[in-house]
């Protein structure tokens, strides 16, 4: 049985962005749906989160939807040690990464005029972390971690509240390891609310959510799609569009079928709309890459969700060499892209657009996914090609100064007169004119 459909791509040098794998979604349905979400929480606040938080996830949060201290001290001190020691070593990681990621301050002076950039971070942020069909700690740690080095003075969490207590019923509250992150990370707000509604509120501001001044962090389509729309509004920065996983591999006959055929499946576990695309050279490896995926799947603990995105989205794309390879990759913009080839690095350099690039057989996907440093909300949908993750800078406003002495201005003086009059904007000579007839200061 084959899991991955073949486009075969030999011969054939076109654009393949259009016969790229995506999954299938009813757009204009969903962005009605998140539409009228925002709408009921820009107009009832609290009350519509409420309602919608017992609409889409059958939980009554009407007592609360404030998190309480309590509630997060005892999560995390319920936390098993083992995995708090893995929470603290990967957020010190992506700390240290973010750190020599965040854009420097600068200013210097040209023709006697000083002028630079400075970076200031947004007072407030609001970050994302999903819930339902996985448990994302993770995300805590990439969200949060970032915003603090940027030096954001307030972080709102919101995420759905589709925890369980001990006897493994549903509680009413998040999941206790997210609310062990936030707590342990020093988030300062957390809100039980998830999907479009969450996005809203927090771009909208409510009695129990704060307004925002981004919101970050991935999530479903209709978190995504909520993000977009309100940023479209100019209520809210966002982080780009971070949604359904996907997976790109660059391969070569060099290749393990074994470890290609265990990142496929990786992926696939998060969502039945994953995207697990595979790029190779080696026509006559694919069988071996079936194989092997046979027996990953037979295996997988989500099962009925990794076969749904591998029929849906799983893909192997048959190219010419490495050249060409190397063009496919562009044209998908992976989210999330491996490369398995010789000179692997070399190979990676030329792929100009991913999110995150993964080289050679000892880099899975699942270290940037948890702790290897750099972020893992990352662009998906092929918008790598024009947008990146999710970076310090996601958090930071460029604000750009200029400073003139007089000799400065006189000497730039004529420039504007020529370009105000090409425009006809005489007043924007005038500025330059009055000062220049003033005294000398």
């Amino acid at each position: 049985m084959s899991r991955l459909r073949v486009l075969d791509l030999r011969g054939d040098r076109s654009d393949p962005r259009d016969r790229m794998p995506r999954p299938r979604i009813d757009l204009e349905a969903a962005r009605a749906g998140v539409l009228d979400s925002i709408a009921a929480v820009a107009a009832d606040g609290d009350d519509a989160l409420v309602r919608l938080t017992a609409r889409f996830d059958g939980v009554d949060v009407a007592d609360g939807l404030v998190v309480p201290d309590a509630v997060l001290d005892a999560a995390l001190d319920d936390l098993d040690p083992g995995l708090r020691g893995a929470i603290e070593r990967a957020a010190d990681q992506v700390r240290w990464f973010h750190e020599r990621a965040r854009p420097a301050d600068w200013e210097d002076v040209r023709d006697g005029a000083r002028m630079g950039v400075w970076h200031r971070p947004v007072t407030r942020a609001g970050v994302y972390v999903p819930g339902g069909k996985a448990v994302y700690p993770s995300t805590v740690i990439m969200t949060v971690v970032p915003a603090r080095v940027a030096g954001v003075e307030e972080l709102v969490l919101c995420t759905p509240p589709t925890g369980v207590g001990p006897n493994g019923s549903p509680d009413g509250w998040p999941d206790r390891t997210i609310l062990a992150a936030a707590r342990l990370l020093g988030v300062d707000r957390v809100v039980r609310v998830g999907g479009a509604q969450a996005v809203a509120a927090m771009a909208h501001g409510t009695a129990s959510v704060p307004r925002c001044d981004v919101v970050v962090g991935p999530g479903n389509l209709y978190v995504s799609l909520a993000k977009q729309l309100l940023a479209a509004e100019g209520r809210i920065g966002t982080d780009g569009y971070a949604g359904p996983t996907e997976i790109g591999i660059v391969a070569d006959d060099t290749a393990d079928p074994a470890v290609l055929a265990a990142d496929l499946v990786a992926q696939a576990e998060h969502d039945e709309l994953a995207t697990a695309l595979l790029i190779t050279t080696d026509a006559d490896g694919v069988a071996a890459v079936e194989r092997a995926l046979e027996q990953e799947v037979a295996r997988a603990h989500h099962r009925e969700r990794v076969e749904a995105a591998l029929a849906g989205q799983g893909t192997v794309a048959l190219v010419d060499d490495i050249d060409h390879a190397v063009a496919v990759a562009e044209a998908f913009a992976a989210e999330h892209l491996e490369v398995h080839t010789r000179a692997a690095r070399e190979v990676a350099a030329r792929i100009r657009y991913a999110g995150t690039t993964f080289i050679g057989r000892d880099t899975p996907v699942s270290l940037g996914d948890y702790a290897a440093g750099p972020n893992h909300t990352l662009p998906t949908s092929g918008t790598a090609r024009f947008q990146g993750g999710l970076t310090t800078a996601s958090f930071l406003v460029p604000v750009n100064f200029v400073e003139y002495d007089r000799p400065a201005l006189e000497d730039l003086a004529d420039s504007v007169r020529m370009l105000s009059d090409a425009e006809q904007l005489p007043a924007h000579w005038r500025a330059v004119e009055v000062r220049l007839d003033g005294p000398s200061r």
